[in-house]
């Protein structure tokens, strides 16, 4: 036999042991604990949904989904990691809109681009956020509250955890669509900035609702508006900024199992499948509910082309405010 036709029929056949042992490998899968890293620390909404979703998927996939916690550069470090992991399903990501939308346009040294370099499993879930002023704020209103700021341009300071945090992008947001000059004030971590508000140092902030929410049914916070898509179940009676004053406004954070891109489609599948089942649990919706937070769900695709529309949302928010980070 011609030795160049003996050399082409050996890699061929040695292609089908591969593919077949690739096959048997995915069929079979998970055979392993599989690892869920969080790029936050213990205790915040991405480590929370994590563990709360994480039993879940074990008691479906008959294996230990173990959450593993990898803080720092608002969750980049976590997905740099990540990314160089193996794609064998093993090793999942607890994204979240800071790390796949905001980060990578502020923390340029990773260069990371989350559509290109993860595949979408499922959406997790997500949490409004809620437009909360000091009582000693004449307005009562998101209208009154924008005209207020329209007759003192730049006179008015906004608090959040952090530069890049969704509390600071979605007042960068609003302020751009009504029109206002706010002032941010960036604080280490949202509860510091919590404090001063409630003191009167800051008079408006967007916070996570679950933060906040003790402090608006006691009256030491009023809330204007909550900024998801639709009213919060846990405050039905508090209208979201679009039925308010700015239609089409929508600003959440969100969480999102992802897996580094290069995994297979038929793993990507079997985990979407379980979180699919998980997020339509009661129990699960119950628990999540009372944190202020709603399940997700979705298609892996549907996934994918919502990380690219967010991508292209905040990347325009911080460009046009002109925001940077401190490397």
């Amino acid at each position: 036999m011609d030795p160049r036709r003996l050399v082409a029929c050996g890699l061929a056949a040695l292609a089908a042991c591969l593919a077949i042992g690739l096959a048997a490998a995915q069929s079979s899968y998970p055979e392993r604990p599989i690892k869920m890293v969080v790029g936050f620390s213990a205790g915040g909404g991405t480590d929370v949904i994590a563990r709360i979703l994480a039993p879940a998927m074990s008691a479906g996939l008959n294996q230990s989904v173990i959450v593993e916690n990898r803080p720092g550069a608002s969750g980049m470090l976590a997905a740099a990691d990540v990314i160089r992991s193996t794609p064998d399903g093993y090793t999942l990501m607890m994204g979240s809109q800071t790390t796949f939308a905001v980060a990578p346009a502020l923390y340029r040294k990773f260069a990371i681009n989350p559509a290109r370099d993860f595949a979408g499993v499922a959406l997790a879930g997500a949490s409004p956020l809620v437009l909360v002023v000091h009582p000693s704020v004449p307005a009562r209103s998101v209208a009154e509250l924008i005209a207020l700021a329209k007759a003192r341009p730049g006179a008015i300071n906004f608090a959040s955890g952090g530069i890049g945090t969704t509390p600071h992008m979605t007042g960068e947001l609003f302020a751009q669509l009504a029109g206002i000059k706010l002032v941010h004030v960036a604080y280490r971590g949202e509860a510091p900035a919590i404090n001063d508000l409630l003191g009167g140092q800051i008079p408006v902030m967007f916070a996570n609702l679950s933060a906040v929410i003790g402090n608006v049914k006691a009256g030491s916070l009023r809330a204007l508006a909550v900024t998801g898509a639709q009213r919060s179940p846990l405050t039905p009676e508090i209208p979201t900024l679009a039925e308010a004053a700015i239609p089409g406004f929508a600003a959440e954070t969100w969480f999102a199992v992802v897996v580094p891109a290069a995994t297979p489609r038929a793993i990507v599948g079997r985990l979407n499948a379980e979180m699919q089942r998980d997020v339509k649990d009661p129990d699960l919706a119950r628990r999540v509910a009372d944190l202020g937070m709603t399940l997700g769900g979705g298609t892996s695709e549907e996934l994918d082309a919502y990380i690219k529309a967010e991508i292209d949302k905040w990347g325009k928010v911080i460009r046009d405010a002109d925001i940077h980070a401190t490397e």
